[in-house]
């Protein structure tokens, strides 16, 4: 079978795995982290953007077939006068191992002025990657979409018929900020919940949103209506970084996600992670800000602007959200034993940022995001560990 005689697979939902719901477009198939009248009430470009981006979704199938294609559209969005963002990675995964990639290109690119909101457009022609010279014997494969590019899948073809098998796995559903979201991984593989993921033998559904983990029900209502068999919260940097509330607000909000999630999932071991160790943030609140001076350099990097006097009027550090976290979820376990917490700092510590720091001030490196899954495994899906088993 030659280049020409590729088969052409149909786009059907369960050839897709990670996604919360596929939008039909013209030319293809466009994956979603939230459902669409989850979109609609968002209304807000930043998690727009996120929840567009696939961490997690990959396409999965059987096949003999040693040619595979797969069309995509990618839609890149970045700040004019800024560095710009990596190009996004396509990874090939058989039978577990991962085998091939390839870099995205062209597709829509979108700059935006930072000084006026208005963006620029420019439309590039799809891009095809081409997986070739692989085993021919029958083998499980993923392809693994990029986590940091809106991509639109517009075709999948291969040189033997395709078979679309069910999942035996665990599912884990995981919620967080950026760095749940992937931030600075240089591959989908490369998040830290892909890495704890594979680790453990789960299937994961990353719903991590960059700048965007802040409480919202419209996400606790997704959680609470999608199967799960293990549930991860990590909460905090967001609603710090964003200043979007205070210490009054904090706990009352944090109770109402738990109860929405749990009138789905009454006894689904769930845990609550607090943030990781950051030390701009750590004593002093947000709203956080571009570091201009690094960024005149070149260098993308991160500040925190608010006032440390100002904690005493009830604005969160991370130090306060860390406390909260604890005390809520000890509170709440006496009614509910499947409820857990872990500390973010025994993923990544004060001592950790000595040795891994964050290149940007606020997001791990992909050694660190590897690191700090490696540890999430080690910690939540071992024997004993509050979402094994």
């Amino acid at each position: 079978m030659t280049l020409t005689d590729l088969l052409t697979i149909p786009l059907t939902d369960n050839l897709f795995r990670g996604a919360i719901e596929l939008e039909r477009t013209e030319h293809g198939v466009l994956p979603h982290r939230l459902p669409a009248w989850a979109r609609t009430q968002a209304a807000d470009p930043q998690i727009l953007k996120a929840e567009s981006q696939p961490s997690g979704v990959r396409l999965a199938f059987r096949t003999v077939a040693t040619e595979i294609e797969l069309e995509t559209s990618r839609t890149t969005i970045n700040l004019a006068g800024f560095p710009l963002r990596p190009d996004g990675i396509i990874q090939l995964v058989i039978d577990g191992s991962p085998a091939v990639e390839d870099a995205t290109t062209d597709g829509i690119a979108i700059v935006i002025d930072p000084a006026t909101g208005v963006p620029t457009t420019t439309v590039g022609p799809p891009q095809t990657s081409f997986f070739a010279g692989l085993p021919g014997e029958s083998k499980d494969v993923e392809i693994w979409l990029p986590h940091n590019e809106t991509i639109e899948v517009r075709g999948l073809r291969t040189n033997a018929p395709v078979e679309v098998v069910a999942s035996d796995r665990r599912v884990w559903v995981h919620h967080g900020s950026s760095i749940s979201h992937g931030s600075n991984a240089t591959h989908p593989l490369g998040t830290w919940p892909a890495v704890a993921s594979r680790l453990a033998g789960f299937e994961l559904l990353n719903l991590g949103f960059g700048g965007s983990a802040l409480l919202d029900q419209f996400t606790a209502r997704t959680i609470r209506d999608t199967p799960a068999d293990a549930i991860s919260l990590k909460l905090g940097i967001n609603l710090l970084n964003t200043d979007l509330m205070r210490l009054r607000a904090f706990g009352p909000a944090v109770h109402g996600f738990l109860d929405t999630i749990r009138d789905g999932h009454p006894t689904t071991p769930l845990l609550v992670i607090s943030p990781i160790y950051c030390g701009i943030h750590e004593n002093t609140p947000g709203p956080g800000a571009f570091d201009l001076d690094a960024i005149a350099r070149g260098e993308m990097r991160f500040i925190s602007t608010g006032d440390p006097a100002e904690v005493a009027a009830g604005k969160l550090t991370l130090t306060v959200i860390r406390r909260e976290l604890k005390r809520i979820v000890e509170e709440r376990r006496a009614q509910d034993p499947n409820l857990h917490h872990l500390d973010g700092l025994e993923l990544y510590g004060e001592t950790d940022a000595a040795t891994h720091p964050l290149p940007d001030a606020l997001h791990p490196d992909a050694e660190t995001q590897r690191m700090i899954g490696e540890r999430f495994a080690g910690f939540a899906f071992a024997d004993g560990g509050p979402l094994a088993d």
